[in-house]
């Protein structure tokens, strides 16, 4: 029952050896600008309504909108195109993380891929708590009876108030229904969205068509009452103060630009060829974004649209426009304005799917290069990198519960580590054709494009955490700055770990490569060693790639059992995980791989005089595959043992146990309980003086 529950809930495994599953769960530009781009276009919800607040706040200041429309349209326009250049530079994806890495070094990577990560949690978060508020907002407060009415004014929006506390409810419902959908796939997560998207591309194309186009008769009166607004702000405000003003509202609005680098870091996930439906993708997000969040700022101004309590900016637009709008006796316009503000709000709900596809993507990257704990890298059966949606859900999930939902105080968290990010990688490219100008002749034309998105960003950022520093900007620096801490913690622990095993080989050198201990060893014949007995007792030794570590298994295995196995059959597990997860070709890259240090480890057993065998299975999870293999291999040998190394540290702390995994426990688990026997040999390391091991000895171990 449980294991068909679990069918139902994520679907049935994917099969890796097949080319179709590649094919399947790849996006075209289409899919790709809905599971993505719904971020960047959901913006338009509240970028531009926070940039136009900023206009009229204190004055009527709203002729700056005209420029204010032109200005985000062509930021939009200016930053697509720089990740667009990054996108050609680096086809396997990765954004910001990779560029910072390879243009400007690690330490800014794990910065810019730390950012990211706090980013992609906020992007979720805000995403969904502003579709509960959009929801919320079309709902009459007095619909909820005594219960809403008996809060205090000043005390709305706490957890006093029990509507907040069921629009956080619903919230959270909303952040487990998107985990659901992306541990079954990105695509089938996508396609579920798929109407919401549209249905809010109709609505808005409509709603500015008629806006704009409806006021070309009256442009003369709108340009002039533009003028006299324009001429009595710089007359009240001076010429600095109109420009200052400005800036600060166009930096408010910066939550417009968050997600258009979404498309950068999931160029692995775009259909062959990949860069082209990448940079399809790009142009799709950039023009509708632009279109759309420069209508709307214009739209405001075109319709003296002012804030009104309780209302969205676009709550009010629509009003505006379509509230007279009927057909007979039906008032047509409301229903509009209704069908397309549920469109936003539930494109809101919708945006929170970029975080989940492009967050644990990053997640896998900084796990591969070992700053985060390494099993973010793994795939589940479904191919999807479940650990890291699970943690991108529940630290989205605390996050709204410590801001109660507060819309207000997640935009300004979640716009300054975007816009950290965004000046990195402009500031890599940026360094990159400065310094590869030699080689690269057109550099002249590319360098701009970097620059001028690398001044934006940078003065949307300091303004942002200047204005918005006691706001909760702070907690957003200092999480990310934890954060940045943490990751070289846990690179250093790996480190040592390598630097450990790696001195296994100096203590147990390899004898394929020195003659001189082949020969202590013995032939390294396979004919002497004699064949394969089946019915004598065998030892079946799960090994990784070919090295110290191995060898010290092997030998410490001969040294317990003296003469007791008659043979030893090497067997591994090809795991595929984020890493080489891009086609078949890579699947079967790494299966030869694996039978090529397979192929090593029974030459080394041969010159210990044993007979040996090899057989290794291919899969997502290391436990269910060894099980397989040892069904398979306990039929072929009946008298088989079963062993793996396991490492063992001097401290056996919680931190080595989430950045290890204990997989020769889990195997040894699952095959006991198959009555299939198993035993683990411990190695153990001592990460700051070097591993503390009994050495087997380099001669001729006992037959």
């Amino acid at each position: 029952m449980l294991q068909r529950l679990r069918a139902l809930l994520f679907g049935p495994p994917k099969d890796v050896h097949d080319e179709h599953t590649f094919h399947s769960i790849s996006l075209v530009a289409m899919l790709a600008w809905v599971g993505i781009g719904a971020d960047g276009l959901s913006s338009s919800a509240y970028g531009p309504d926070e940039a136009f607040r900023a206009l009229v706040k204190g004055g009527d200041h709203t002729s700056l909108a005209a420029f204010l429309a032109l200005g985000t349209a062509l930021t939009v326009f200016i930053i697509s195109y720089a990740y667009s250049r990054i996108i050609e530079h680096f086809p396997s994806g990765g954004g910001g993380y990779v560029v910072a890495t390879k243009l400007l070094g690690e330490r800014f990577g794990v910065v810019s891929g730390s950012a990211l990560l706090v980013d992609y949690v906020l992007t979720i978060t805000t995403s969904i708590a502003s579709g509960g508020d959009a929801i919320f907002s079309m709902l009459p407060r007095g619909m909820w009876g005594a219960a809403a009415t008996a809060v205090p004014e000043g005390e709305l929006g706490t957890w006093l108030d029990p509507v907040q506390r069921l629009k956080v409810g619903i919230e959270v419902g909303g952040i487990v229904i998107l985990t659901l959908l992306n541990i079954r796939g990105v695509k089938e997560s996508v396609q579920a969205i798929l109407p919401i998207f549209m249905v809010f591309v109709v609505t808005h194309v409509v709603l500015l068509c008629v806006t704009i186009f409806g006021h070309i008769g009256d442009m003369g009166a709108v340009t002039a009452h533009a003028t006299a607004n324009f001429h009595a702000t710089v007359a009240s405000l001076g010429a600095m103060g109109a420009l200052a003003l400005f800036v600060r509202s166009y930096s408010f609005g910066g939550g417009t630009y968050t997600g258009i680098e979404a498309v950068s870091n999931g160029v692995q996930i775009m259909r062959e060829p990949k860069v082209r439906t990448a940079k399809r993708t790009m142009v799709l997000m950039a023009s509708s974004l632009a279109i759309t969040a420069g209508g709307i700022i214009l739209s405001y101004l075109l319709v003296h649209a002012m804030p009104e309590e309780g209302k969205t900016m676009n709550a009010v637009l629509f009003d505006r426009v379509a509230g007279g709008w009927h057909v007979g006796t039906w008032n047509a316009g409301t229903w509009f304005a209704y069908v397309g503000l549920f469109s936003e709000a539930a494109l809101l709900f919708v945006a929170a799917q970029a975080g989940f596809v492009d967050g644990p993507r990053v997640m896998a990257n900084m796990a591969i290069d070992s700053w985060l704990p390494h099993r973010f890298a793994a795939l589940s059966e479904r191919l999807s990198m479940q650990n890291g949606v699970l943690l991108m859900s529940g630290t989205s999930i605390l996050a709204l519960l410590y801001t109660h939902g507060d819309v207000a105080k997640l935009v300004v968290m979640y716009s300054i580590n975007v816009f950290l990010t965004f000046s990195l990688s402009n500031l890599g490219m940026s360094r990159f054709w400065i310094t590869e100008r030699k080689k690269h002749k057109d550099w002249l034309r590319h360098l701009p494009v970097h620059l001028i998105g690398l001044a934006l960003c940078v003065t949307i950022l300091i303004v942002t955490c200047f204005e918005k520093f006691a706001d909760g900007g702070w907690l957003t620096l200092v999480i990310t700055g934890v954060l940045v801490a943490l990751c070289f913690v846990i690179r250093r622990h790996y480190r040592l770990v390598v630097g450990a095993i790696r001195r296994l080989d100096v203590e147990l050198p390899d004898p394929l490569e020195d003659p001189e201990l082949m020969r202590a060893y013995g032939s390294g014949d396979a004919k002497s060693a004699g064949p394969m007995d089946p019915g004598k007792p065998v030892a079946i030794l799960f090994v990784g790639g070919y090295g110290g570590l191995g060898r010290h298994a092997l030998l410490t295995l001969l040294r317990m059992f003296p003469r007791h196995f008659k043979g030893i059959v090497f067997c591994s597990i090809a795991i595929i995980d984020s890493g080489n997860f891009k086609g078949v070709e890579e699947v079967h890259e790494l299966e030869e791989r694996t039978r090529a240090n397979l192929a090593k480890y029974v030459r080394l057993a041969n010159a210990l005089g044993l007979p040996a065998d090899s057989a290794f299975a291919t899969g997502i999870e290391v436990a269910v595959e060894a099980e397989r293999l040892a069904r398979d291999l306990i039929a072929k040998y009946p008298q088989g043992l079963f062993v793996a190394g396991q490492l063992l540290f001097d401290e056996d702390s919680t931190f080595n146990r989430i950045l290890h995994n204990e997989t020769a426990f889990l195997i040894q688990r699952r095959l006991q309980h198959s009555g299939i026997p198993m035993i683990v040999l411990p190695v153990r390391l001592t990460l700051k003086a070097g591993p503390r091991l009994a050495a087997p000895s380099l001669t001729r171990a006992p037959t």
